[in-house]
Order: C-alpha cells, then sequence, then structure tokens
C-alpha cells in the first residue's frame, strides 16, 4: 500500500507545519500551502492518509490531525522514496573543548526525518559515554531557539 507523490507532499506539509507552529493545520492552509484550490481534494488526501494508518483525526474538533509513524511496507516505502541528505557541521567536543564547526560534508539519511532544521555532528571525546554516545558516532541536531 504505497502513497502518491502528493499524499507524500500533503503529509510533509502537516509535519513540517506542526513543527513549526505546534498545533495541525486547517484544510485551508494545506490547500494553500500545496497550491491546491479544491477543499474536497485536500479532504481526499487526508482521508486516504487516515485508511493508510498515516495519520488520525477528531471529527469534533478542527485542527486535530495527527501524524502517526509509517509501519511495515509503508515505512519501507517511504523511507526508500525519501534519500535526505543532512549537512555535517563538524565535530562536537566530549571532553577536551574543540570547534563544532570545522568542515561541511554530507551525509545521506534513507530514513525520514521531520524537521528541516537538522544536522549532524560526529562526537569526539568521552564526556558523553554514560549515554552510550562514544566518540566517533555521530549525532542529528535540530536547530532550536532555546538549548535543551
Amino acid at each position: 500500500m504505497a502513497i502518491t507523490k502528493r499524499q507524500r507532499q500533503v503529509y510533509d506539509f502537516i509535519s513540517d507545519f506542526v513543527q513549526q507552529n505546534g498545533y495541525s493545520p486547517s484544510f485551508e492552509e494545506i490547500g494553500q500551502g500545496l497550491g491546491l484550490s479544491s477543499l474536497a481534494t485536500v479532504h481526499k488526501h487526508i482521508s486516504n492518509l487516515e485508511k493508510k494508518g498515516l495519520l488520525s483525526r477528531d471529527y469534533n474538533r478542527s485542527r486535530s490531525i495527527d501524524l502517526l509513524p509509517p509501519k511495515g511496507r509503508l515505512k519501507q516505502a517511504m523511507s526508500v522514496n525519501t534519500g535526505m541528505v543532512l549537512p555535517l557541521m563538524g565535530r562536537i567536543a566530549a571532553g577536551q573543548p574543540i570547534e563544532a564547526i570545522e568542515r561541511p560534508e554530507t551525509i545521506s539519511l534513507a530514513d525520514f526525518v521531520r524537521s528541516k532544521d537538522v544536522f549532524v555532528l560526529e562526537v569526539r571525546g568521552d564526556s558523553m559515554q554514560d549515554e552510550h554516545i562514544l566518540s566517533g558516532d555521530y549525532v542529528l541536531v535540530e536547530k532550536t531557539k532555546i538549548a535543551h
């Protein structure tokens, strides 16, 4: 049970919108964001994604679209069709302080990453080994306004 290119665009739009705003978009916002003039078309794509188990919604509430992680064959299909390349911005110190950004490279990811503000750092040092993060490991970092 694969999804169409347009269904993938709808799924990605919802994901990005939720990441940026903290709540799900309205059908109108999805239509505007994807250049769809018909709300019936948006409804059709949302219904198909719901049937395929990629989202759920509460019919008694507005802005109630919840994305669900893809499973089984659908997860494989979405992963295969979405090769994502993230920038490797450098190394991160785990012990002795070093400069975090050295030389930009890229790392290709076959899995699905929801945020567009993600980059990769290579760990150097051993101060994070209690968290099972070792020197030479790569960590995905999401750029946020507040450090966590």
